[in-house]
């Protein structure tokens, strides 16, 4: 019966994955349907303090976007890349980590790539090196973020073996960076000069080749909202990290439960919800961030995205591993505890399958638990969950290749063999084996 159990689990996976958006997680409810009403499985439950700090952080980055603080990051890292283009192929993919970093999504980068594209072929540089790696730095940067919904998830994960937000960074950020670092030096010299490429110069003939027009900088009133709502943003994001490796900035309480006082300290994740909730508050109100664009703006709908396929595909998890835990466990646990890279490997596969890292997360890190592994063995596989760049239909990868007018940036003829493929591996390996590493020495 597990096999039948686990091909619908598969099975709803891969059609949600297919239809997209939302339909990751409205699928999992179809299977959640059969497990429950006809299989007679655990209902499972879904991970509230996890769905429910996601919808705290994408609370606090609608209002930013609102008051104007996502263009200001953008513009201000565009400025970077436009001051030192010959530097672009170093620069582009370190300004990106940083941006999603601070920002908490790849979503900011789609104002970005065009700028890459354009300052790298009027600096007579190859624009496939740089954008191509700029998008693989996104991914990481989304995995080191303490915002993200993916970082968020596996911290809510792990809370339960006593490991927080702090030990996370403290691993991923080192290792994405020397990921990043070996990505770069995979892509330096890759190709023909961006002169001698015969695609780039019948395009250039063709007439097909226009520069691209300058985004209009934030000015005045709007400017000084702006930053407010950075500098603000940014705070909430120290406040927590601070929170995290200091306990004891955590207020303890007292609550009375059938006449019996009982003392409570507040809990990681309801800090970060208080936190992040405050953080929205107080944008609104200095910086007078309108409720309604914050509702309608891209933040918000690709959050809410992210949310409803976290309920849906972590509910079915739930449920199938609830279930058949024992059975799971007694058949590869010896074999995953003896090679923790073979649950690397999974998570690389699985997001491949998801296009979600936080998804995958949510499905594979309870699992990972079950099984016997560790939080160190967690974090230190924890990066190899960027395997979205892998199929060429990401929507940064299709972005990146539209917005390289000079056509050096490529899907591949035979599908796999696209401009992302090198760095996105060298990447993910060097980032993987680096968290492992450092998770043996520290963790």
């Amino acid at each position: 019966m597990v096999w039948v159990e686990l091909a619908l689990f598969l099975a709803c996976i891969v059609v949600g994955a297919r239809i997209g958006g939302i339909g990751l997680g409205t699928i999992a409810g179809f299977g959640l349907v059969i497990f429950v009403f006809v299989f007679r499985l655990p209902p499972g439950s879904p991970p509230g303090t996890v769905l429910g700090m996601i919808i705290a952080v994408i609370t606090a980055l609608s209002v930013m976007q609102a008051a104007g603080g996502l263009d200001f990051l953008v513009q201000s890292a565009e400025s970077v890349l436009r001051r030192r283009p010959r530097q672009v192929t170093f620069l582009g993919p370190l300004v990106t980590y940083l941006l999603v970093f601070a920002a908490g999504t790849q979503h900011v980068i789609y104002a970005l790539l065009p700028v890459i594209a354009e300052v790298s072929r009027r600096a007579g540089i190859r624009p496939e090196r740089p954008l191509s790696i700029s998008v693989i730095a996104a991914l990481q940067g989304v995995i080191a973020s303490p915002v993200s919904a993916v970082t968020v998830a596996l911290a809510g994960v792990l809370a339960v073996q006593g490991v927080g937000l702090p030990q996370i960074l403290l691993i991923v950020i080192p290792s994405t960076v020397l990921g990043i670092a070996a990505g770069i030096g995979s892509v330096w010299w890759r190709g023909a000069e961006l002169t001698l490429d015969p695609e780039y110069l019948q395009r250039l003939q063709e007439g097909k080749v226009k520069p691209v027009e300058e985004t209009v900088p934030l000015q005045g009133d709007a400017r000084k909202r702006a930053i407010g709502s950075c500098i603000v943003f940014l705070l909430a994001i120290l406040a927590v990290v601070a929170i995290g490796m200091f306990p004891g900035l955590r207020p303890e309480y007292q609550k009375l439960v059938e006449g019996v006082t009982e003392t409570g300290q507040v809990e990681m994740g309801r800090a970060i919800m208080i936190v992040m909730l405050c953080a929205a508050g107080v944008m609104m109100v200095l910086f007078r961030a309108s409720p309604e664009a914050a509702v309608k703006g891209s933040m918000m709908r690709g959050g809410l995205v992210a949310l409803i396929s976290i309920l849906g595909v972590s509910w079915l998890g739930s449920s199938f591993v609830e279930a058949n835990e024992a059975a799971i466990v007694s058949a590869i646990s010896g074999v995953i505890q003896a090679h923790p890279w073979i649950f690397a490997a999974g998570l690389f596969a699985m997001s491949i399958l998801l296009f979600s890292q936080a998804a995958t997360v949510m499905i594979l890190a309870p699992i990972g638990i079950a099984l016997g592994l560790g939080a160190g063995e967690l974090i230190g596989a924890y990066p190899s969950v960027n395997g979205l760049f892998f199929l060429p239909t990401y929507g940064t990868i299709l972005a990146a290749v539209s917005f390289d007018q000079t056509g050096t940036t490529r899907i591949g003829k035979y599908l796999l063999n696209h401009s992302f493929m090198v760095p996105g591996l060298v990447t993910t390996v060097v980032a993987t084996l680096a968290a492992m590493g450092l998770c043996t020495l520290l963790l």
